[in-house]
């Protein structure tokens, strides 16, 4: 945990080096604003797993606060890459056989010439929609990111990190080799994540428009990355194995959230019906990447059946 913090802390001294108004929206700015947030990400992640083995005061209120700067930090991240993959997806779409978008009840296809032509009309109009919304938010993100590396409150969190590279407030109870301490903890986070992978539903091929389950799948992504941190914490290595897994469930995170912007945008009161057809195209291709992200998760899982038959 004490290279984990002073990662923190390098972390924070490249940012510095790229705060100046001149580095904003360079490659070294967003470099230091990923690695500032992914190790705060990583400690919060740590302190939440073995938080039995840690004075639970300190633990909680420091994995709060990481947790909300790593929220904070990776909002305006979260915009730019959503609003790139959709306009990269509108860009193919309009010159690739398009997916089936989710049709009225009770209406016909249309032919794939109309379609085309609809799409044509429509995509580019979507894109301007997507790029308005998306660099608003964006632009919103940015400011409360650069607020909050201003605060006090960020201040305070700093401090606390820079104590933990030195000294780790343990509990009481916390007595013995480091690796038996940290075992139990990091049984019970895979075992979590065990639980979490069987509860997902069966294959559901046959049910493309199942936003209901996103949530699950968001949850094992989550528990996976917590074993990933645990795992390396007590074996001082990342699980190789869960790598390509870890990946799928981005790309799966990252498909969600997208497919769910460009319905929002949809619902744009009084946009034409060409550019809403051409935001339920893209929601529908999509949502068929989210499909495709689940089948390589299940073909890179390396543990046993991922759902029970």
């Amino acid at each position: 945990m004490r290279e984990q913090a002073a990662g923190f802390l390098r972390s924070l001294r490249l940012h510095r080096e790229h705060s100046a108004p001149a580095d904003a929206g360079t490659q070294g700015a967003d470099e230091a604003a990923r690695a500032l947030r992914h190790a705060a990400r990583r400690i919060s992640g740590t302190l939440h797993t073995f938080r039995g083995a840690l004075d639970p005061a300190w633990a909680d209120q420091l994995r709060t606060e990481l947790a909300w700067l790593s929220g904070t930090l990776a909002r305006e991240h979260a915009y730019a890459t959503r609003l790139g993959r959709l306009l990269e997806a509108l860009h193919q779409l309009s010159g690739a056989s398009l997916p089936a978008a989710r049709p009225p009840s009770g209406s016909e296809p249309d032919t794939g010439d109309k379609e085309r032509a609809a799409l044509g009309v429509g995509a580019a109009r979507a894109g301007a929609l997507l790029e308005r919304r998306l660099t608003l938010a964006r632009t919103r993100a940015h400011s409360a990111a650069l607020q909050a590396l201003g605060s006090s409150r960020f201040h305070a969190v700093a401090d606390a990190v820079a104590l933990l590279a030195s000294e780790v407030p343990l509990a009481s109870t916390a007595s013995g080799p480091a690796r038996a301490v940290l075992r139990a903890p990091a049984e019970l986070a895979e075992q979590l994540m065990l639980d979490a992978v069987a509860a997902l539903p069966p294959d559901e091929a046959v049910e493309p428009y199942n936003e209901a389950h996103d949530t699950l799948w968001h949850q094992a992504r989550l528990l996976l990355r917590l074993h990933r941190y645990a795992h390396e914490m007590l074996r001082g290595a990342p699980d190789p194995a869960l790598a390509g897994p870890g990946h799928a469930l981005d790309l799966h995170r990252d498909a969600a959230e997208a497919a769910a912007a460009a319905s929002a945008a949809a619902r744009t009161p009084r946009i034409a019906p060409a550019t809403a057809y051409a935001l339920g195209v893209l929601h529908a291709d999509q949502r068929h990447e989210v499909e495709a992200a689940r089948a390589v998760f299940r073909e890179t899982w390396p543990y046993a059946a991922v759902s029970a038959p």
